[in-house]
């Protein structure tokens, strides 16, 4: 048995129950800083792209690295949150508000102010989305 597999009846409930990461966080998601939602939510929006991207057939390196670029870029997350804006509850709204006004204190390279505030506030969203879903799994 591989040394990160669960081996007890403990361990293995905690997987089912809370996924490979079954460490919740600190506080409330809504409790969390935008920046640090926006941290969790690249993240968690770059496994989720990639996970997309393994189920197609075309599976070559290259064109899997290319397409995973196109998906996560500031220009397609701002898009992103744009067509899907409508669609948020007030609460989630307010989360994307947070993250669009967070001071990251780093500078985009590949784009513009506007599209890299939106697309922090995009990962700040899957961010807060994630974290409220794992924190009410575990706690």
């Amino acid at each position: 048995m591989s040394e990160g597999h669960p081996n007890t009846p403990k361990q293995q409930d905690q997987v089912t129950e809370g996924g490979w990461f079954p460490y919740p966080p600190s506080r409330p998601a809504r409790l969390i800083p935008p920046i640090a939602l926006a941290y969790i939510g690249d993240a968690v929006y770059e496994v989720a792209v990639r996970q997309y991207l393994l189920s197609k057939a075309n599976m070559r390196p290259n064109h899997l690295h290319r397409s995973a670029t196109g998906l996560v870029s500031a220009k397609a997350q701002s898009r992103i949150l744009t067509t899907i804006e409508d669609e948020l509850t007030e609460e989630e709204r307010d989360i994307v508000r947070q993250g669009r006004n967070a001071k990251s204190g780093s500078v985009p390279k590949n784009a513009d102010v506007l599209e890299y505030r939106h697309a922090t506030a995009f990962e700040c969203l899957i961010g807060y989305l994630y974290s409220s879903v794992h924190h009410d799994l575990l706690i």
